[in-house]
């Protein structure tokens, strides 16, 4: 199983979060090879600015691991994280986060500058199905407008 894979299924999450006319925003906690969470952005439906994709997940991946770090885990997330996911993502040491599409207005390297915003030991890879994920976002805002 491949990042192309598990992107795949971060994207069925997204495609979730777009047919609940949430900012189509998809994430999976994978740990060996295997998926131990699943999140989509859910803000509007709880009202909360914080429920993002990450967020859902992370917080389902602590209660499956009984654990507030997450070192052999990866996070495959649609979308750049924001600065607030990539502190998220910074305490809980996770070991990769690989997202798909960059987020120039909201992403944590618009804030954070060149600085690193996730833990030194993480892992970051980017660009994976950059074109899908990046496609299903356009297309969600295009309808908004």
């Amino acid at each position: 199983m491949t990042d192309e894979y598990f992107m795949m299924q971060a994207l069925k999450e997204a495609r979730r979060a777009f047919e609940e006319e949430e900012i189509p925003i998809g994430a999976v906690v994978v740990i060996e090879k295997r998926i131990i969470a699943r999140g989509h952005n859910m803000t509007e439906r709880l009202q909360d600015p914080t429920a993002h994709a990450e967020m859902i997940a992370l917080t389902s991946a602590f209660n499956a691991m009984g654990s507030k770090y997450l070192p052999e885990a990866t996070l495959y997330v649609t979308v750049e994280p924001c600065l607030m996911c990539a502190g998220a993502l910074y305490w809980s040491k996770i070991g990769r986060v690989v997202y798909g599409a960059d987020d120039e207005k909201n992403g944590y390297k618009r804030t954070a500058g060149d600085n690193r915003a996730l833990h030194p030991k993480t892992e970051l890879v980017k660009g994976v199905l950059q074109d899908e994920c990046a496609a299903l976002m356009k297309e969600f805002f295009r309808q908004k407008r």
